[in-house]
């Protein structure tokens, strides 16, 4: 095969060891390292002094930041792949032979290297996806409660849409004061849970034990911290969004996108879609379009696989957020996949529109433009009429049809 990069380097990383292996025109040496940053600068030097220009190394969990953060502010051209693309002949697997396959795939030009953003835009990404997972921690912590509420026989959960919420909370802070008397915490119901008081006073009857008012104390004391902190790190993000304030705006515009969510697209993303040639090329990578499996003519499973949890957790939340938004062109395209396909499937479909248009939107700059929610009716008016006189007609009606 035809030799592409004259001085390659593959680099096997595990926890403790980094196997790495120089191959040039003249010769081929491997060389095992620690991954102490000491130990990674010896690495670096190495590398330099062997005047590599190209170095590849397998994604491997978290071990791979190390290197990457060593070797990124080095001359060369750095590639982090995917280990499922580059599995060598099984049975003659070893360390040094997984660095050497590596090396010599790189030599030849055969390794794509994953998209890894620059380092500030990695930095805002830690940060948006560290406050997501604590609002995923806080709703743990407002489960527990429920059951601590359900098992002390209180059905508050029942009547108060958020148990937490301004209402609920008072509530809460009530029983562990020791307050049992049920008018006394319907009482204390505001805006328009005040109307459900009979309810409540039904609902706040029950058997609260000394140490389910513990938890519950408990279980306060850890929401209020996960409020803080999660309102320390919007602080951070919001000044480090600052400079992409005008993408913010267009990606707010979207149905069912609201301002953090658009802020984690920017995380995962960015803004400059260069890197992307298609529309479809971001699809395929976030993995919210069908998997492409057929064999002798059969379509077989069309499943998207794995792609980024963080961004694609975001999009199907706002899919299901559209969906609730009537009267507009995503509403209208998740009902319609929804009765043919199943809700799962349409949610999917409206998660790859919504990125679609954050694509267009990001690389063109234009606002958001919905198509209204006739828009699939009004694309074959006359079809859409004749099935429904048919379905009449089928029901025993005589039907005659005249435009307005």
């Amino acid at each position: 095969m035809r030799v592409v990069n004259q001085r390659s380097c593959g680099l096997d990383v595990h926890k403790k060891s980094v196997v790495a292996c120089v191959i040039t025109q003249e010769s081929q040496e491997t060389r095992t390292f620690g991954t102490m940053t000491a130990d990674l600068l010896v690495l670096a030097d190495w590398v330099t002094s062997n005047r590599v220009t190209h170095v590849a190394m397998e994604s491997t969990g978290i071990y791979w930041k190390p290197v990457y953060n060593l070797l990124e502010g080095v001359d060369l051209t750095l590639l982090v792949v995917n280990a499922q693309h580059v599995k060598a002949v099984p049975g003659r697997k070893t360390d040094v032979k997984d660095a050497e396959w590596l090396a010599d795939l790189l030599r030849h030009g055969l390794l794509r290297g994953s998209y890894v953003p620059n380092r500030a835009q990695r930095e805002l990404r830690e940060l948006v996806r560290y406050r997501a997972g604590m609002v995923r921690q806080r709703g743990q912590v407002v489960q527990r409660i429920q059951k601590v509420l359900e098992g002390a026989n209180i059905k508050l959960s029942s009547v108060a849409s958020d148990i937490v919420g301004k209402s609920g909370r008072a509530m809460l802070e009530a029983l562990v004061a020791g307050t049992e008397d049920p008018e006394a915490l319907a009482s204390l119901a505001q805006g328009r849970l005040q109307k459900k008081r009979p309810a409540l006073v039904a609902a706040m009857q029950g058997l609260l034990g000394h140490h389910q008012r513990l938890m519950l104390q408990s279980q306060l004391r850890h929401l209020d911290f996960l409020d803080n902190e999660v309102e320390k790190m919007g602080q951070e993000v919001e000044e480090r969004m600052r400079p992409f304030e005008p993408a913010l705006a267009l990606l707010d515009t979207i149905p069912g996108v609201g301002r953090r969510a658009a802020e984690q697209l920017l995380a995962e993303i960015g803004t400059d879609m260069s890197r992307f040639p298609t529309s479809r090329h971001l699809a395929s990578w976030a993995r919210v379009c069908p998997g492409n499996n057929e064999s002798a003519g059969k379509r077989k499973s069309g499943w998207t696989g794995g792609g980024n949890p963080w961004l694609r957790a975001t999009l199907i939340e706002s899919a299901w957020s559209a969906a609730r938004c009537h009267q507009t062109y995503l509403a209208a395209q998740y009902r319609r996949i929804a009765a043919r396909r199943g809700g799962k499937r349409a949610g999917i479909a409206v998660a790859h529109t919504i990125l679609v248009m954050a694509y267009r939107m990001l690389s063109d700059g234009c606002s958001y433009q919905d198509l209204g929610p006739n828009y699939f009716d009004e694309r074959d008016r006359e079809a859409v009429a004749n099935r429904a006189i048919r379905r009449l007609q089928r029901l025993g009606y005589k039907v005659t049809v005249d435009a307005a």
